[in-house]
């Protein structure tokens, strides 16, 4: 993809939330081990707590423009895998 096509989406909420790293973090880690397609209605299933549609949209959107998950059609997928070479270099972990 060329830069011009990566842009976050303007959802026009009345209040939109700003998500916690905490939370950012609960998301990539539950998206990352589910290992399949999911819906969103699904995703807010399985989270260990509750998130407000609203966060879990724009946690969502940053994943999809950082290149960790794909979206369409209203299900998301986890699709970012690290460097090989970042897990073998001496004193790094890679989570």
């Amino acid at each position: 993809m060329s830069p011009e096509t990566l842009e976050i989406r303007k959802r026009n909420y009345s209040e939109q939330r700003s998500p916690t790293l905490n939370t950012v973090l609960m998301v990539e880690d539950t998206l990352m081990k589910a290992g399949e397609v999911l819906t969103i209605g699904k995703l807010k299933r399985i989270l260990p707590k509750q998130v407000m549609h609203q966060t879990l949209m724009a946690i969502i959107d940053y994943l999809e423009y950082s290149g960790k998950v794909v979206v369409h059609g209203g299900k998301v997928l986890w699709a970012f895998k690290p460097q090989s070479k970042l897990k073998t270099m001496r004193g790094l972990i890679v989570r």
